[in-house]
Parts: structure tokens; sequence; C-alpha cells
């Protein structure tokens, strides 16, 4: 844990202009830009002024400035979707994360979803004290977003409804099945819902999994909805799948080529 530690007047002058020229993070080709040095010079002052307290290195080349009533640099960092733009862009805030955001569940999940194009060897990574779970998608696959402002910087979250659909293609961004219908539920309780929407997202996904969980789902939760449960069985595809992968699953529901577990059939 380090102290911070005081600053010359040129240091001050120096590290207030780059704070102010920036929105969050702060990168040597950043500073070397405002500071109008050279990077080596720049990759310098950032490394001296991280030493001295004033910022924290998340990544290499990239830091972000300690907040002034800090009395050390061991701090969480202040708002981890502006880390997450910064690394992982192109990238958006998915899964739990923005189902928080969209207030579709009342659970607290001390994990960043992030959706990026990238593919990054380490998925589960700790950023300052911050976990985050990655999740590889597709360029042509970034669709269903929103910006939002964080600070001074807009960030790309996933809309209700494509957040609900990533969690049907991967129940484990909803934290599982039973989670994740949770929220479903609260999707259709929502001023958000938007069921022709979904399924114009779900073909342009063009993950057949999404229609048998959706139907299913809806079958049981909203079973009126029966134009939305039509339209996901003419687009069911061949094989059975699992409501959730990672549960043992007893019951096949035939009519939707899903396997089921016991305590679900129950409930039925």
């Amino acid at each position: 844990m380090e102290k911070i530690t005081g600053l010359g007047t040129i240091d001050r002058e120096r590290l207030t202009a780059l704070i102010r020229g920036t929105k969050g993070t702060v990168s040597v080709a950043e500073a070397a830009d405002i500071l109008k040095v050279n990077s080596i010079d720049a990759a310098k002052m950032l490394a001296r002024w991280a030493k001295k307290g004033w910022l924290s290195r998340v990544r290499r080349g990239i830091y972000v400035p300690i907040p002034l009533e800090s009395t050390t640099t061991d701090v969480p960092l202040e708002d981890p979707w502006l880390i997450a733009d910064r690394l992982f862009s192109p990238c958006y805030i998915g899964g739990w994360s923005a189902a928080e955001y969209w207030d579709l569940t009342e659970q607290i999940f001390r994990t960043i979803a992030v959706m990026t194009v990238q593919k990054p060897r380490n998925r589960t990574p700790n950023i300052r004290g911050t976990n985050f779970l990655l999740r590889t998608v597709s360029e042509k696959t970034m669709f269903g977003l929103k910006s939002v402002w964080r600070g001074q910087v807009k960030v790309s979250v996933s809309d209700a409804t494509r957040t609900i659909l990533d969690m049907l293609s991967d129940p484990g961004l909803g934290g599982g099945i039973r989670s994740t219908a949770d929220m479903f539920k609260n999707y259709l309780k929502s001023e958000n819902k938007n069921l022709e929407m979904f399924i114009d997202y779900s073909m342009r996904l063009g993950n057949g999994a999404v229609f048998k969980r959706l139907g299913f789902l809806l079958e049981r939760f909203s079973p009126d909805e029966k134009t939305i449960i039509e339209k996901c069985k003419s687009q069911l595809t061949k094989g059975n799948i699992k409501l959730d992968p990672k549960l043992v699953a007893d019951k096949l529901v035939t009519r939707w080529k899903l396997w089921i577990p016991k305590n679900w059939v129950k409930e039925q």
C-alpha cells in the first residue's frame, strides 16, 4: 500500500492539465499529446506520478487518477465501466451488469460483465480489486446497444431487450437460468418490454437456442403471448439443448426440444 506524497508546482500543473484533458483514464499517448512531450518522457512522468500516489496503473501504459480525498493508492476503481470501455473496446456492458442498470434485478453482482470483440487470454481479470467477466462476440452482433454517460464518457450498454437475449443465449451471463428467468419476468412487466423487437434481435443473432428457451419461458410466464410463442416455434432448429448447459437436465420438453431440470418439471 503506497502513500500519496507531494508534488512540485510544475508537476502539479502538468497533472492538472492532464486530468482536465482526459476522461477518466490516461494513456501515455494522451499524456504526450497534452503535455507536448515525447512518449518516453510522458511514460516516465506517469510512472513517477503513480509512484507518488497521484495515479494508479491499471494496465501497461494506462492509468487512472487517484481521488483527492484518498490517503493511499490502494483504492477501488471509481467507475469500472470506464475501465472496461478503455481496455476492452469495441465492447459493451451486458449480462447481469446491464440487467442491474435497467432495474431488471435487485441482486448485487460484484463482477462486471463485458461483451467484447477482443479475444483476451484472461477472461476473468481482476483490475484494482474489480472483477470482470469477458465474453467474446463478433462485430456483426454489436447491435441493440445504448450509449449512456458515465461522467464525461459515453459507454455502450445493451438495451433491456438485448440484455435478456444475451442471457437466454448464455444463461451464465445472468448468473444461471433461475436468475435469468427472474430477470425475464421483470422484463415482461417493465416499460422496456418489446417482444417483437426480441424476435427481430433473435433472428439477427442467429442462435437457435434462444427461440427454444424464449418460447418455453413465455409459455410458462406469459402464455397469452400466443403470437410470439408461435413465432418461436416456427424458428426451432434441429437437435435438443439444455435449458441451462450447467445444470443436470432430466426431462425433455419435446415441443421445445429442451432438456429441463426436475425441479422445473414440478412447476409446470
